[in-house]
């Protein structure tokens, strides 16, 4: 980058930066001018979530760099009215990394739109058919997008949506790039095989797109929780709520925000149905391109307080599933839980049960549905994590958490760790590598004789101060566990885990463990301090 000056920065002798219109972890977006052409554009400016990446995994970062190159040319194939506009890359060369040039979109991000209220389900239906239109035209040039949220879709002055930052997009041409096993992406928009590990595909892509479409009109997320781990658990292991405003959208959401993938309607389906709802129904073949979106008036205006709108269920959509099924009628274990690491969340995969014999709810290591589980080769040789014998201690009760806790720290050769979590028969935890404090090892137990080292490691998120093991309160877990289930109303939950959650200086927090209880209408939790003190109380809304 040359400087013209001592408060000039101009970024390849061409990309006049003017001033700073946000940022994110994988880099900081810039309105600039563009000196050759005379028109103002947007600069991105590629950097990883964490500065020192170049210097302790040089490796890393040339991959970092690579993949952005490559992701970026490719999406610079992409024309469509619905895709921001790549216009040009600078390239420094090795040791640096790439600045994106983009058009510049003036009229803010739906994040904001949405800030200011809700979205009727005929706005939001137009919103989602054209945001389809943009993702199935980058899925036809095999580039999947990741991270579909309302911070990523910038909105025109009239009103219609361009989705942008494709920068964690995974091309499929560029698989050897992650084999690190970084899955970066926002964890509450993330389709649950993504969060489990998994390539997830489009059908991923397509589960963000409706639970965006799911907050734009509900106001809130279904399934985001007190902190990102707990988030994370949410999406592998809950049911998401059937909306109550979405009105005729409601059997898209309840058919798109299903855990298999297999199950969901592929993009064709999902266009028709959004057509029937913007446009009315009409008849539509498997042979139709892509909808360009071009619509005449999209005002996205503010709806009014309390006045959802309503109106009949298109007919072909009669038979999606219901949203809700009887309580107790869940009887196998969902995978579930993952471990939040670094900036570029770097998710594991955590094991989730339900059913126990005891009506306690302690996992049985069976898995239904289509979240597996994926082990490394450091793991068990076996097809799954999970230890299916019947006899397996309660790892949940104060012996199993002091059995747990003794195998991790022989395996980890330590005892503390900067994430923690503990089913009835799994515990996971992720603890410093010696010698490398900004790194660390991921190690599961499963009631066995020893703890094992399980899938890839990564970078400590900066401001954790990993936490000893053994200045926990394990006795008291049963008592939390028992407390949970009363004073947060789930007698009988199919699911529970706790999450031990280290000291933080960057949010100036003390070390805390959380017990989490869920069933058929949703989850809460109690977080107590390390001696088991209840101090904060997370229900459910019930109402």
């Amino acid at each position: 980058m040359s400087t013209g000056g001592s408060d000039r920065r101009v970024v390849d002798g061409r990309f006049e930066l003017v001033g700073r219109l946000g940022g994110g972890g994988m880099g900081v977006v810039w309105r600039a001018h563009d000196l050759a052409l005379h028109r103002d554009v947007a600069v991105k400016e590629v950097r990883p979530p964490d500065p020192d990446l170049a210097e302790y995994d040089p490796e890393g970062a040339r991959l970092l760099r690579e993949r952005v190159l490559r992701e970026a040319r490719a999406l610079a194939r992409v024309h469509h009215p619905h895709v921001v506009t790549i216009h040009h890359i600078v390239d420094g060369g090795d040791a640096t990394y790439p600045w994106i040039v983009m058009e510049l979109v003036e009229g803010g991000s739906l994040q904001d739109r949405l800030d200011r209220g809700t979205l009727t389900p005929a706005e939001a239906a137009r919103l989602g058919r054209d945001l389809l239109s943009a993702l199935r035209a980058a899925h036809a040039v095999g580039i999947e997008h990741r991270d579909v949220k309302p911070a990523n879709v910038l909105l025109r002055p009239d009103g219609r949506p361009v989705l942008t930052d494709f920068g964690i997009a995974a091309v499929r041409e560029s698989v050897g790039l992650t084999a690190t096993g970084a899955v970066i992406g926002s964890p509450d928009f993330m389709a649950p095989e993504r969060v489990s590990g998994k390539d997830g595909g489009p059908a991923a892509d397509l589960w963000s797109l409706a639970m965006l479409l799911y907050v734009a009109v509900e106001g809130h997320h279904p399934l985001r929780r007190g902190s990102t781990l707990a988030t994370l658990a949410a999406v592998l292991g809950e049911d998401v709520p059937a909306p109550r405003r979405a009105g005729p959208l409601t059997p898209l959401l309840t058919s798109l925000l299903v855990r298999d993938p297999q199950g969901r309607p592929d993009a064709g389906q999902v266009d028709r149905m959004l057509a029937e709802l913007t446009d009315g129904p009409a008849p539509r073949t498997d042979a139709d391109t892509p909808a360009d979106g071009a619509r005449t008036s999209y005002p996205l205006a503010p709806p009014v307080p309390g006045s959802p709108a309503t109106g009949p269920t298109p007919a072909h959509v009669t038979a999606a599933p219901g949203p809700r099924r009887p309580r107790r009628a869940r009887t196998a274990a969902l995978a579930a839980a993952a471990a939040a690491l670094t900036g570029v969340l770097v998710w594991t995969l955590l094991p989730d049960g339900s059913g126990g014999k005891d009506g306690t709810a302690a996992p049985r290591g069976t898995a239904s549905g289509s979240i597996g589980t994926t082990a490394s080769a450091d793991a068990s040789p076996s097809a799954s994590p999970v230890d299916t014998t019947d006899d397996a201690v309660d790892l949940l009760s104060a012996d199993g958490l002091r059995k747990a806790v003794a195998k991790l720290t022989d395996a980890m050769g330590g005892s503390k760790v900067d994430s923690l979590a503990v089913y009835g028969e799994y515990a996971i935890a992720t603890g410093p590598v010696p010698g490398r404090p900004k790194l660390y090892d991921r190690y599961i137990y499963r009631g066995a004789d020893v703890a094992v080292k399980f899938g890839p490691g990564g970078t400590i998120s900066p401001g954790t101060v990993p936490v000893d093991m053994n200045d926990f309160a394990w006795d008291a877990v049963p008592a939390l566990l028992t407390k949970a289930a009363r004073t947060l109303g789930i007698p009988d939950p199919t699911n529970r885990y706790l999450l031990v959650s280290p000291a933080s200086t960057t949010f100036d927090s003390d070390p805390t463990m959380s017990v989490y209880l869920s069933d058929e209408y949703g989850s809460a939790y109690l977080k107590a301090t390390a001696r088991g003190e209840v101090i904060e109380t997370y229900p459910r809304d019930d109402g």
